[in-house]
């Protein structure tokens, strides 16, 4: 198994946080999204979208956007789970996740920021205010649906992580990494905090992969 990632690539973030929950440790090969190598023939070659993750599995098949390798992962390691087992109970923490996967994240990866630089000429204040905005949406969103479902435990759902922790804890550390205050969420804030406790999570951590900067840095 051969995971594609980047330390700064918060959906390379979940596949991690995922892949320790599971007790997997694939081989790790460095995409440098700053320095364009996602645009390079042989990476394309891998995932012709030139994007992060991807994970090629043991028989070889080339799988990619986080939110189904998540769900791969947990089919083929069932243990321990990251959906609940109701339909109902399914469908939120899907949703969750969607919050962050869905809406949010595809507005502040690098090929919308090169864009808006290079080809709308903003200047980095405003593409920073872009970026708080949306980072902001989906933090609101999800602290209101987080504080007042009954569902809600120490995790997002309930007392054990799922997949919509994950997505979370990815959304909440880049709002962090772009000057974000997390105190205006505090429902967010603490599930975020209980699950950089769980080693799994705090391995993950993109500030603790190769490459990355000894502090936060957008």
């Amino acid at each position: 198994m051969k995971l594609y990632s980047f330390w700064r690539s918060l959906s390379t973030f979940r596949v991690r946080i995922a892949l320790n929950l599971k007790g997997l440790a694939p081989e790790v090969l460095n995409v440098d999204l700053m320095k364009g190598q996602q645009n390079e023939a042989d990476f394309c070659a891998v995932n012709p979208q030139m994007l992060i993750p991807a994970l090629i599995d043991d028989s070889g098949r080339t799988l990619f956007q986080s939110v189904s390798i998540l769900e791969y992962l947990d089919e083929i390691r069932p243990n321990p789970a990251l959906l609940p087992r109701e339909p109902a109970d399914r469908a939120r923490v899907r949703a969750l996740a969607m919050i962050v996967a869905c809406d949010a994240h595809p507005l502040i990866v690098p090929r919308v920021r090169n864009y808006l630089e290079h080809e709308l000429k903003l200047d980095e204040p405003t593409r920073l205010k872009w970026i708080q905005h949306w980072f902001g949406e989906a933090l609101s969103a999800l602290e209101i649906h987080l504080s007042r479902d009954s569902q809600t435990g120490r995790f997002c759902h309930g007392d054990s992580v799922t997949m919509a922790d994950i997505c979370l804890v990815s959304h909440a550390v880049g709002a962090k990494l772009f000057n974000m205050d997390l105190a205006p969420y505090p429902t967010v804030a603490r599930i975020v905090d209980t699950c950089l406790e769980e080693d799994a999570f705090a391995r993950a951590h993109p500030l603790k992969q190769p490459g990355a900067p000894q502090s936060g840095a957008h």
